[in-house]
């Protein structure tokens, strides 16, 4: 990513810089703070307002040049008007950002002083806009080089400092210290999705999980000795095809009162390319499949973040990591592998792969740690695009109490889940004639029968599927997140814990 913005904290009569946001709720009505600076303006705040018909709604704006009175450039007026919820501070912050950052400046002051914080503190209340002006920021130029640095066009200025103003600024800054956590979390996320290919594949992956350990997470590489032992064999038949070997890796966090308190668990898809196999994907579109590892991606930031914060619960994070090629060692149309459960799978498509990655993930991670709960995560079916679009992931649940966690901490962050259906009626859809089960279903209920596939593999464990493919790349640009690997799933599943499993268990 690029140089991370510096967010800091002061007091209300703080210094400002020459570049100033305001929030103005539905009116406009000014907080005491833009009070002062437009009676220090003579009244030509709330002049510009009138004259603009700025009516203070949610996230509208308007821009104010060289004010009288004021040492300041521009004031931006920005509409506080309907912020209610966490997700609506979120994204008045990254607003904020948006705002800031046209104008190119390298410094920026943002006055948080609402008229009307809704439910919350305002040592939360700015804590959130600071997480929302930090999720926007995120950018990703690692690989853009400057042709010139006396061209103007070429350079890329913006906002390196944020100063938030506010009531009790070191109460904001607590707050936001647990906020920027998960903000780390989810740029791993980003940074790892938007990777080329030829730069991460499998062991270059787990490499930079194994950094992680810096964090206080301890991590475990398998590789495919390892995996052969485990008879990790559907796994290992993705990878066959590939040059680049297949890994596991398992990061742990060990942070409940109780070492032995039964962790929870989260598994995710990380094919690093895929081709499709001998199941050849179109070439429309392929170069997307370097994000075929979002799910891992999320698994690796989520895991990142409980560290980084200091998280009250145990909690295990495994990564199956394969590249999907063909070749003359390829996995064919029609090979029958055994998986680490000793159920045989009958693999009719190569490029229905990631769910032979997350069957012996899945297995590995019940029978080893043997968890309160799985969550697995995967880029796993076009199916779930074509019934939800990009706006929810699919859900896919065994537990009602654990679907209903995980519908409540979409709902807070906008991460959302839409509950799919699971039943017996879609298993006859994987039966094989030639072997326990096969890896397609056919044309219809392609997302449905993913899951009924990997239902297989992690007997009455409470267990959640959630399909991201169409949330965890290229899903749209928003007021926090400009990237085109969004890093979806980090702050859901960090909320899930909070809310949660930060207790002692009942």
């Amino acid at each position: 990513m690029s140089q991370p913005l510096d967010i800091q904290f002061a007091s209300l009569s703080g210094e400002m810089a020459p570049t100033i946001v305001l929030l103005a709720d539905e009116g406009p009505a000014f907080g005491s703070a833009a009070k002062r600076l437009d009676e220090r303006a003579k009244g030509a705040l709330r002049k510009a307002a009138d004259a603009a018909e700025f009516k203070g709604k949610s996230r509208s704006s308007i821009e104010i040049l060289a004010p009288t009175g004021i040492e300041a450039r521009r004031v931006l007026l920005l509409g506080t008007g309907g912020t209610k919820t966490e997700l609506d501070r979120l994204r008045l912050g990254g607003a904020a950002f948006g705002l800031i950052s046209a104008r190119k400046a390298e410094t920026a002051t943002l006055v948080a002083d609402p008229v009307d914080a809704g439910q919350v503190s305002e040592e939360v209340f700015a804590a959130d806009l600071a997480l929302g002006a930090l999720l926007r920021s995120y950018t990703f130029e690692k690989y853009r080089s400057k042709k010139n640095d006396n061209d103007e066009d070429e350079k890329r200025d913006g906002l390196r400092t944020l100063t938030i103003l506010c009531a009790k600024p070191d109460a904001a800054a607590k707050a936001f210290a647990g906020r920027k956590a998960v903000a780390d979390g989810v740029f791993l996320a980003r940074d790892l999705v938007n990777e080329p290919a030829n730069v991460l594949g499998p062991v270059e992956f787990a490499e930079r999980l194994q950094e992680l350990a810096s964090s206080g997470l301890v991590v475990e590489v398998l590789d495919e000795d390892d995996l052969k032992a485990l008879k990790m064999n559907a796994l290992l038949a993705v990878g066959q095809g590939s040059a680049r070997p297949s890994r596991v890796v398992v990061m742990q966090w060990n942070g409940a009162k109780s070492k032995r308190a039964k962790p929870v668990c989260f598994v995710g898809k990380g094919v690093c390319f895929d081709t499709g196999g001998i199941s050849i994907k179109p070439a429309g579109g392929m170069e997307d499949m370097k994000g075929d590892m979002g799910g891992a991606a999320c698994v690796a930031g989520l895991m990142l973040a409980l560290a980084k914060r200091n998280a009250g619960v145990n909690a295990i994070g495994i990564v199956g990591l394969a590249e999907n090629m063909p070749s003359g060692t390829a996995q064919r149309p029609g090979d029958i592998v055994t998986s680490m459960s000793g159920q045989t799978i009958e693999v009719l498509n190569t490029d229905a792969e990631g769910r032979l990655v997350l069957a012996d993930a899945l297995w590995y991670a019940n029978d080893r740690f043997k968890p309160r709960l799985i969550v697995d995560l995967a880029t796993l079916t076009g199916a779930i695009m074509v019934a939800l679009g990009k706006e929810y992931a699919g859900l896919f649940c065994n537990d009602e109490r654990l679907a209903k966690e995980l519908e409540a901490a979409g709902e807070v962050t906008g991460d959302k889940v839409w509950r799919m259906p699971l039943g017996k009626a879609y298993d006859r859809l994987i039966d094989s004639k030639n072997a326990d089960m096969k890896n397609i279903g056919g044309r219809y209920g392609g997302a449905i029968t993913g899951a009924q596939f990997l239902q297989r593999f992690v007997k009455d464990t409470p267990w959640a599927h959630l399909d991201i493919a169409g949330t965890a790349m290229d899903s749209g640009r928003n007021e926090i997140n400009q990237s085109w690997g969004s890093g979806w799933g980090v702050r859901l599943l960090d909320r899930l814990v909070a809310d949660n499993y930060e207790r002692p268990e009942k």
